[in-house]
């Protein structure tokens, strides 16, 4: 259990170094132990107001958001979420793979 939430907070850094200052620090904040009881109301109205995508301002951005955040206090979200980061890094760097062969030929 402590396996899981190391490796996915190992990931989320990795993804967070990535990010915009703007974005990262709050990002940061929310994922503090001292900050849970924000960030798990934060990760449901996220999760439930991507449901409402169809309306202004709010997506299907929102869900994987959610579900991030979640994973730092829900145990049986950890594993899925890790993995699916993985699977997202390794689609992004084939993209940018190919797309970089792309511009040289």
């Amino acid at each position: 259990m402590i396996k899981d939430i190391d490796r996915l907070n190992r990931h989320l850094d990795r993804f967070e170094r990535r990010l915009p200052r703007w974005i990262a620090s709050p990002l940061r904040w929310l994922r503090a132990p001292s900050s849970r009881w924000v960030r798990i109301p934060v990760g449901v109205l996220l999760i439930v107001a991507g449901c409402f995508s169809f309306l202004p301002l709010l997506g299907l951005w929102m869900l994987p958001l959610g579900v991030l955040l979640l994973a730092q206090d829900l145990p049986f979200l950890r594993r899925p979420t890790r993995w699916s980061l993985i699977v997202l890094e390794r689609r992004w760097l084939r993209w940018k793979r190919r797309r970089r062969q792309a511009g040289r030929s």
